[in-house]
């Protein structure tokens, strides 16, 4: 216990510096269409260079931001530099589609959310339908009256939402058409069981079905093999992301792989 308090107070220490240091970067990884193969989009991933301990792995310092409240200061960075960024390969003439950016709980608790988002969008010029914010189930259902206001006054400037890592929290159907979503995505070890599980992605399917009824767009996480591409082509969904297309890599990297296109697809 008290390695674990020596731990955190470490952290919470060089967290509180690092904004200031610049230590924190994104990078970007690529969601693709899995009937075009053509990039539709990109999730930015904080990561942090600590200047002793080097790439901090965010299970060790994204759950001593939000204990600490600090997780609100670096989710407006991580917003604000995102949406820069999106802009600058717009105005570049490369086609990003929409940038997905990560929403806490304690984020979207705030009263000024949606004026802080709002301002960014101002702020950095770019178009509310380019930016994606991703909650999870259990952010999602933790406030439904207030969350569903939320999420309504975005969705009128065009901002999309996302529910991730979908079918680990409260599996619960119905809020589905209570809230203006638009995408589904399907957790990583759902598609991962896709050639691993007993009943092979059954449950993969039924998310994808059931996205396609609700007439979301559904997209699944952590793809790593062409088996779970063509099970997942089948079966109609729409979009992939994972180490299969690309890594998260830095911007400049992104950048290349919007004009080269990810491995393509096979017909």
């Amino acid at each position: 216990m008290n390695l674990h308090l020596v731990e955190r107070q470490q952290v919470e220490a060089s967290l509180r510096r690092a904004l200031d240091h610049e230590e924190f970067t994104l990078h970007y990884q690529a969601k693709v269409n899995l009937d075009t193969g053509m990039i539709t989009g990109a999730e930015a991933l904080l990561r942090w260079r600590h200047p002793e301990w080097g790439m901090v792995a965010p299970a060790r310092f994204i759950p001593v931001a939000e204990a600490t409240g600090l997780i609100l200061p670096i989710g407006r960075w991580v917003l604000g530099e995102a949406c820069k960024q999106a802009k600058r390969w717009l105005d570049l003439g490369l086609p990003i589609g929409a940038i997905a950016v990560n929403i806490s709980a304690i984020q979207l608790r705030q009263e000024d959310f949606v004026s802080r988002v709002k301002a960014i969008l101002h702020q950095t010029g770019l178009p509310g339908r380019h930016l994606q914010l991703e909650i999870t189930e259990s952010v999602l259902m933790a406030d439904a009256a207030h969350n569903g206001t939320v999420l309504q006054q975005l969705k009128d400037i065009g901002v999309q939402w996302a529910v991730d890592d979908f079918g680990t929290g409260y599996s619960s159907l119905s809020y589905l058409s209570q809230f203006p979503i638009d995408v589904l995505k399907i957790d990583h070890s759902f598609v991962s069981s896709i050639e691993t599980g007993p009943h092979d992605g059954i449950i993969a399917s039924a998310v994808i079905g059931m996205g396609n009824n609700l007439d979301l767009c559904v997209v699944a996480e952590g793809v790593e093999t062409w088996a779970q591409v063509e099970f997942l082509r089948q079966r109609h969904c729409d979009e992939a992301q994972g180490f299969l297309f690309s890594h998260p890599i830095p911007s400049d990297a992104f950048a290349k792989l919007l004009v080269a296109g990810p491995p393509r697809l096979a017909a």
